[in-house]
């Protein structure tokens, strides 16, 4: 024993043991204090947190989103409407694998590349605990479809909803525009917390400019659900505030029938009220259809809308511009008369061509023989190019740019959509900014006449119209007539802004100008008697335009129309209110390509103005408040 005691060391042994004893009792204390934090972490600082999980096992909070307003005419057909439909969502934090969800979920529906798209734009914006739309519209077919696969796609619903829908399709697409998609650049522009559980966003037309008032505000829910996910009661509920229903001061029988009068043609025809300055009618042909948009627009639809030499998408009524041709003369007469330049009795010689000073260069009237002696009311209703030559060597280019801005040329009109062109009216300034160039003589003869740099809208046309009709009195134009919000059903107006009245020094002028305006159509050596002016049971006043697209050599005749390649065809217009001892409607007619301004342009008027007045007891009706 005295030799083992020797052998071992006790000291050390018990050094080692108390070592191995504080080892052990520091990991002990470690792991004890580690398990006592995290005990407090999850109860006290993730409390509300891990709350809210095990609510959500059995409580939902669902965004209801608004219901969109409608939009009707000023008669209360309906323009754009809500249909029953259904949306597939997916709510992110409940699915493991995202795009192995999307891949088995596009054997069961068709999910586009688009539509991923479109879902993985919103999914960026959105928290994880809210639905995200991945499919719009679904058919019968693909809910049932979907319904027997429930159980192998959790975290994905469908949802019963609403879909926007264009009664008139293409004849009013370019006026009441469409809904689309809500984009991450759309929600970088909006209140996010309003388009909360919102699938769409207003993008053209009167969906785009009154998206404000047609989007309401978001509502929530709170249901119980089972372990599957499926609702069992509803626990709370506050309810969305539906978008306003809009009134628009369009007839949707006069938009169908300006439709129907452009025919075949590419064009515009636009319709308003000189009393008010409200639009009738807006027309832009060709057109598309915009269901195609509201639930995403396939590739080959947007690529073959996209590719048509036509142009479905340009709204040509607010966007195209256009030479306006001899349609602009009365405006000049009137610069003419104001500026004491000729006397309206004052006889001019029209040979079919004048010179410049200096110059062999004819610019030629568009009747070679010329028309012989006219006076302002003659030249006027036959069209004299000689003659407006002549007057604007004496108005000179500063006053007619100042005459035309006075109606509105070159300039916006302020309507209330969106997109709107300007149009040239062009001066010295604009030449000098534009081309770095000064400006010639040459050229005021071409803006007289509506031709040169000179370009005008449809719509600027037919609020110049307006406001010969009105002799200078006017509103800017506009589409809204008023609205109801959902919770007042009393109507509420959008008065009409009233322009600048444009003051002449002597009123009996415009008597000069709308005379020779009725004589355009009624007298018999009228451009457009013929074709305008037969079997008349009211009075109209109008010009006709012509623009060209393709000159001509100085000494080279002017071809048959039908020699000449479409896309080098002339330009048809016409300008025409009626009726003249009370005006009611002013319309403006762009045919592309169509050759004659009477032949063409002006029976297109004719029928729209025909159309209003065989409306007029439910027109006139219509001016009182929609019930």
């Amino acid at each position: 024993m005295a030799a083992d005691d020797a052998i071992k060391d006790h000291a050390a042994e018990r050094r080692l043991f108390v070592v191995r004893t504080l080892v052990i009792g520091t990991v002990l204390g470690v792991m004890v204090a580690t398990l006592v934090a995290r005990v407090a972490y999850l109860q006290v600082y993730r409390h509300a947190y891990y709350e809210t999980r095990s609510q959500d096992n059995r409580m939902r909070v669902q965004v209801i989103p608004p219901v969109r307003g409608l939009i009707y005419d000023r008669d209360g057909v309906v323009l754009a409407d809500n249909l029953p439909a259904y949306r597939l969502e997916i709510v992110a934090e409940q699915v493991e694998d995202l795009d192995a969800t999307l891949d088995r979920l596009g054997e069961v529906v068709e999910i586009r590349e688009a539509d991923r798209q479109r879902f993985r734009d919103r999914l960026s914006k959105t928290p994880d605990f809210r639905g995200v739309p991945i499919r719009m519209n679904l058919s019968q077919r693909e809910v049932a479809r979907f319904e027997v696969n429930r159980g192998a796609f959790p975290g994905v619903e469908i949802r019963a909803g609403l879909t926007r829908h264009y009664p008139l399709g293409r004849v009013a697409a370019h006026l009441v525009g469409y809904v689309g998609g809500i984009t991450a650049e759309d929600l970088n522009h909006v209140d996010n917390t309003r388009y909360r559980g919102s699938n769409h966003i207003g993008k053209s037309g009167v969906e785009y400019s009154f998206e404000s008032r047609l989007h309401g505000y978001p509502g929530s829910r709170v249901v119980e659900t089972n372990a599957s996910g499926r609702a069992l009661r509803e626990l709370e509920m506050n309810r969305p505030t539906a978008g306003e229903n809009l009134y628009l001061t369009v007839d949707a029988r006069l938009q169908s029938a300006a439709y129907e009068a452009l025919g075949d043609h590419d064009g515009a025809v636009v319709a308003m009220s000189p009393e008010t300055g409200g639009l009738l009618a807006m027309v832009s042909k060709p057109s598309y259809e915009p269901d195609l948009f509201v639930d995403g627009i396939s590739h080959d639809d947007y690529r073959q809308l996209t590719s048509d030499p036509h142009m479905p998408l340009y709204n040509r009524a607010m966007q195209g511009r256009y030479p306006p041709g001899s349609t602009i003369k009365p405006v000049m007469a009137l610069a003419g008369l104001e500026t004491n330049a000729v006397p309206a009795t004052k006889k001019v010689w029209c040979p079919g061509y004048i010179t410049l000073p200096g110059s062999e260069r004819r610019y030629r009237d568009w009747k070679r023989t010329g028309h012989g002696w006219v006076d302002m009311r003659e030249a006027i209703y036959r069209s004299s190019d000689v003659y407006f030559y002549k007057l604007a060597l004496k108005l000179g280019i500063d006053n007619l740019h100042r005459y035309g801005a006075m109606f509105g040329l070159g300039s916006p009109t302020g309507i209330d959509l969106p997109r709107e062109s300007s149009g040239i009216m062009p001066s010295r300034e604009w030449k000098r900014g534009a081309r770095s160039l000064p400006w010639y003589p040459g050229e005021t003869l071409n803006t007289v006449i509506g031709q040169g740099f000179m370009t005008a809208t449809p719509l600027q046309l037919a609020q110049m119209t307006s406001l010969i009709a009105e002799r200078g009195a006017g509103y800017q134009p506009h589409v809204l007539r008023g609205w109801k919000a959902p919770s007042d059903e009393s109507f509420q107006s959008a008065p009409p802004r009233p322009l600048e009245p444009i003051e002449l020094k002597d009123r009996d002028h415009w008597q000069v100008v709308i005379d020779g305006m009725v004589d355009v159509v009624s007298a018999p050596r009228g451009t457009a008697h013929h074709y305008v002016g037969q079997n008349l049971d009211y009075s109209i006043a109008g010009k006709s335009g012509t623009s060209q697209v393709a000159g001509l050599a100085q000494n080279e005749a002017a071809p048959d129309i039908e020699d000449v390649e479409r896309r080098f065809r002339d330009h048809a217009l016409f300008i025409a209110f009626a009726p003249v001892e009370d005006p009611e409607i002013a319309v403006a007619v762009v045919v592309e390509h169509g050759g004659g301004g009477s032949s063409v342009a002006g029976p297109i008027a004719r029928q729209v103005i025909d159309a209003y007045r065989a409306d007029q007891p439910m027109l006139q009706a219509s001016t009182e408040t929609p019930q």
